[in-house]
Formats: structure tokens, sequence, C-alpha cells
């Protein structure tokens, strides 16, 4: 059933005349005419009488305008529904605990009455989550994406650079430095329990110990990072990666150490990935705040050579 057609039905019934109901709707008298015959031939029923003062509701009319007037207010509804800006922008941030889903926060922060829904796909790869985006289930994702995996319809922006950091217990033979190299990591054994073949931040970091000839491995049951925290705090050997802008808490007797990678400092390149033409006013506002409050890039950064530039 042609939802213009019950709209100029509703139209007519409410002003009489097929001239005035044309003028409200922008159209001509005979568009109007024309509908109204379609949706007559559709329902198989005269529903106006004309008239030589206009035209008036035949019975069966009387009948159809109230269902007409439930199916123009669904319609209106969902429409509304689905409005830019109507809707909480969902963004999938990963991790609750790391740069991205921190960025969002202090978005929000800034913005308190943003109407915004931060979503962890954590069980989807950045490809998987850019067909999320695409798909509509999200609207946005912040993932590590080479620019050829990046599918049509998806614009990918590198908004949000996050560098690492070592984190290593206090008896750690590194843990009294003040920064470190990733020349001063070959040796030592990078521990980093949970990566998945498959998932973005494995791709960065096979290609991160290529280049630095480090030891980076995640062997073993990953049982959280609370687990992890005790175990750098028990070892002399274990140390593991971070990034500046992740969040992590332990107790104080763990005493462990966040240091610095410079000369270069790798940095995680993620990018912020939405539909093309995407004009949620909430996605606006994100992309603005991140182009302009996000962290800065090191001058010594460095970076996958497939990363976003």
């Amino acid at each position: 059933m042609d939802v213009e057609a019950l709209r100029t039905f509703a139209a007519v019934a409410g002003t009489g005349q097929f001239q005035t109901a044309a003028d409200e709707l922008g159209i001509s008298q005979q568009a109007v005419s024309k509908r109204i015959a379609a949706l007559e031939r559709h329902t198989g029923v005269t529903l106006l009488v004309r008239t030589t003062r206009g035209s008036r509701l035949s019975l069966d009319g009387q009948v159809f305008l109230p269902h007409a007037k439930k199916i123009l207010a669904a319609v209106e509804q969902a429409e509304r529904a689905v409005r830019p800006g109507s809707r909480p922008l969902r963004v999938d941030v990963l991790n609750r605990r790391i740069a991205p889903a921190q960025a969002v926060y202090q978005f929000y922060r800034s913005r308190p009455d943003t109407d915004l829904e931060a979503v962890t796909l954590s069980k989807e790869n950045a490809a998987q989550a850019a067909r999320a985006v695409l798909e509509g289930t999200i609207d946005a994702s912040i993932r590590a994406l080479p620019p050829g995996q990046v599918p049509a319809g998806i614009s990918a922006e590198r908004l949000l650079d996050s560098p690492l950091q070592l984190l290593v217990g206090p008896g750690h033979p590194l843990a009294g430095a003040p920064r470190v190299s990733p020349a001063d990591l070959a040796g030592h054994r990078i521990w980093i329990p949970g990566i998945r073949p498959g998932m973005e931040w494995a791709a960065f970091y096979q290609t991160l110990s290529e280049a630095f000839g480090l030891s980076i491995d995640a062997l073993g049951p990953h049982f959280g990072d609370e687990a992890l925290m005790d175990a750098l705090a028990d070892s002399t050997s274990l140390a593991t990666l971070i990034g500046s802008g992740d969040r992590y808490l332990w107790p104080q007797t763990h005493d462990l150490r966040r240091i610095p990678v410079h000369d270069p400092t790798p940095v995680y390149p993620h990018v912020l990935l939405f539909r093309s033409g995407d004009q949620h006013p909430v996605l606006t506002a994100l992309r603005d705040h991140l182009r302009t409050a996000g962290p800065r890039t090191p001058h010594d950064a460095w970076t996958p050579d497939w990363a976003e530039r």
C-alpha cells in the first residue's frame, strides 16, 4: 500500500477539498486525484464521494480513515526513530580499559548531555567490526585496519594514536629506567596474553617484533588483566606492553612501573570507522573531539607500514 496515497487520502478527508489537500501536500490536484483513484483500486472500495461542494467520506472511507491514520503515525514514528540525532550513537570501543574507550569517555565527559552508547565487540576483528558498521549494527568503531581492508561504503580516519609503554614489576631489570627504546627490549620476554590469531593487534605485535627483534608471545591461558598484574608484580623477567591511554588498576603493593618507550615510539594506530556520508550529529562531534583533544602523535612515532596515514 502506497504511504503517499494514504497521506493524500487523510488530507482530503480532513479538508473536504481536493485542491486544498493538493496545496497542503505541495502537489497538483491531478496528482491528488490519481493517488486517491489508485488507493481505491487497491482497496476495492469507494473511499470518497465527490460532490459539487468537494468530497466527503463514504461509509467505507469512514471505516478506513482511522486505520490509515494509525499507519501514517507508525510511519512517522519509524522515520523519527532513525532520523539523525534521534537515537544514541553506538560506538564500538573493543575493550573498556583501552585508549579508544577512554577517549570516548572523555568525549562524553565534555558533553554529558550527549546521547551515546559504548559497546565492545571484543570477539570481532577489525574487518568484522567494519562490516558491522556497514550493516548498521553499530554506527562507528575505533580499530586498526589497513586501508586495503576498508570495505566500500566505509570511511576511515586515523584519529587516535596510542603510544606504547612497558609495564613491569619492581624486580624487573628495566624497572628503574625513566624510559626505554625498542632496542632495550631485545632479549626480554614480553608477554601479552590474549592475543588471538586474526585480530588486528596480533598483526601489529607481529610486525613490531619483526621490526625490532623482540620476543613477544601470548603463551598460556589468559586469566584476565588482574592475573596479568599479579604475574608481573611477582616476576623478575616478565614484561608487557600497554597503551599510554589504557586504564589499568592494581594494588599499591604491586609497585608496577609504566615506562615510556621512545626512540622510536611504537604507536598503535587507531582509525575511526563509520559509514560514508553518515550525518549523525554526535558522530560529527566525536570526530571533531578526537581531532582536537586526542593525544598528539610523537615526533619519533613508529607504526607498521600497513597503517592508515
